[in-house]
């Protein structure tokens, strides 16, 4: 459970997910400086002060470590997406949930497009990011569900939106990766996930 969700967190809760951030931090700030093949257990235990064996009871390994704070960033879409308005259409709930969950934790500005990079674009992560973005798509799956009209469809509706949005998602951080200084990120984000918006304004219609 991370701090953004559910009931708030004991001490001994907050700590271990403290150190957890600080493991994930640490291991993000090597590979941007030596590349993420490049960085071991033990350069992120020592970084954080902590011995490699705590580590171990933190991350399987060092590509989890790297992507952990983009994972729970990930993580918290679905979130934003139930925590919307219930009269707002769907396919605004969508684009407004997602677009604030990124501004959220830019504050609004420009995302670090080295580290956007890094996760999403360095082949040792792939695998790890690819996991990630699967456990997000289930949680929008069961967040754009929760919307919908009770229906033979409705499963196959929210599964077929969710799937679409993490692609949307996808193309428009390798879009803005390709074609630096053309449009701020948000702006990107926002309008390629109009083109879903379409598609879920129809889905959530009563005979949709």
């Amino acid at each position: 459970m991370t701090a953004q969700e559910g009931a708030p967190l004991g001490l001994r809760e907050r700590k271990k997910l403290a150190t957890r951030r600080a493991l994930g931090r640490a291991a993000l700030l090597l590979a941007l400086e030596h590349g993420p093949e490049n960085v071991r257990v033990d350069d992120i235990a020592a970084a954080v002060g902590v011995a490699p064996r705590t580590y171990n009871n933190y991350f399987s390994s060092v590509e989890e470590a790297i992507c952990s704070l983009s994972v729970e960033r990930a993580a918290q879409v679905a979130a934003e997406v139930r925590a919307r308005p219930a009269e707002e259409p769907l396919a605004e709930a969508l684009v407004n949930g997602i677009v604030g969950t990124v501004n959220g934790y830019t504050g609004g500005v420009e995302p670090d497009r080295a580290v956007v990079r890094v996760i999403a674009g360095a082949p040792v992560l792939r695998g790890e990011f690819l996991k990630s973005m699967t456990l997000v798509e289930q949680a929008l799956d069961e967040a754009i569900a929760e919307r919908l009209e009770a229906g033979a469809e409705r499963e196959l509706m929210s599964r077929v939106l969710a799937a679409a949005v993490i692609a949307a998602a996808r193309t428009a951080t390798d879009y803005w990766l390709e074609n630096p200084g053309r449009a701020p990120y948000h702006a990107v984000l926002r309008r390629a996930l109009s083109f879903v918006g379409t598609e879920a304004a129809a889905a959530s219609e009563p005979n949709g």
